[in-house]
C-alpha cells in the first residue's frame, strides 16, 4: 500500500497496517536493545500504542518505515536508561530468522549454529555499537538511513561499524570486547 494510500485511511487502519508490515521489525530491534524476547514484545506493543497516539503528528517527510524506527529506538532507548531496566538483567536468546535457503540438514544446522553464536557476540558489544551492527546488518539498512534514525553524523556510524567489527573479530577469535 502506498503511502498516499495510507493518507486517506482511518487511523485504526493505518495502525494494523504498520503492526503487520513492520510488528517484526520492531520486535527485533527492541530485542537488540533489551535482550529478553518477552520485553521486546512488550516494548513493541507500546511501540504501536504510541503510533497510534502520535498518527496525526505524522507529517509525511519520511516514510512511515523511518518514523516506526525512530519511535522503536527512543522508546528503547528511554526503557534501558530507566531504573527498572537498569535493576533487572535479562537473559533469554530470540533467534532472528532470515531467508529461506535449501541446504542440507547437517549445513543448516551448523549454519544455524555458527549464527547464534555471532549474534551472542553481537549481544555483548556495547549499545552503541550493537545497534548500528543490528540495523545494518540484520534490519539492512544504510549508513546514511542509521545516521538519520539515531540522530548521529554518518561518520559516526562508519566509525562504530568499524569499532563493532573489529570487536567481534576479536571476541570470535576469543579476545575481549573492546568498546
Amino acid at each position: 500500500m502506498s503511502e498516499e494510500q495510507m493518507k486517506r485511511r482511518t487511523d485504526k487502519d493505518i495502525l494494523v497496517d504498520l503492526m503487520e508490515s513492520y510488528g517484526d521489525m520492531v520486535v527485533r530491534v527492541a530485542f537488540t536493545y533489551v535482550k529478553d524476547q518477552q520485553l521486546a514484545e512488550d516494548l513493541a506493543q507500546e511501540v504501536f500504542i504510541r503510533c497510534y497516539q502520535h498518527l496525526h503528528t505524522f507529517e509525511h517527510r519520511s516514510s512511515y518505515k523511518t518514523w516506526v524506527y525512530r519511535i522503536t529506538v527512543n522508546h528503547c532507548k528511554d526503557h534501558v536508561r530507566s531504573w527498572s531496566f537498569r535493576n533487572l538483567i535479562p537473559f533469554e536468546p530470540m533467534k532472528i530468522e532470515k531467508g529461506d535457503q535449501s541446504h542440507s540438514v547437517s549445513e543448516e544446522i551448523l549454519k544455524e549454529e555458527e549464527n547464534q553464536v555471532l549474534f551472542q557476540k553481537v549481544l555483548k558489544l556495547s549499545l552503541k555499537l550493537r545497534e548500528v551492527i543490528i540495523f545494518y546488518y540484520y534490519e539492512e539498512l544504510s549508513v546514511e538511513e542509521i545516521a538519520d534514525l539515531l540522530s548521529v553524523n554518518v561518520n559516526t556510524v562508519k566509525t562504530r561499524l568499524y569499532r563493532a567489527r573489529n570487536s567481534l573479530k576479536r571476541m570470535l577469535k576469543g579476545g575481549e570486547v573492546i568498546e
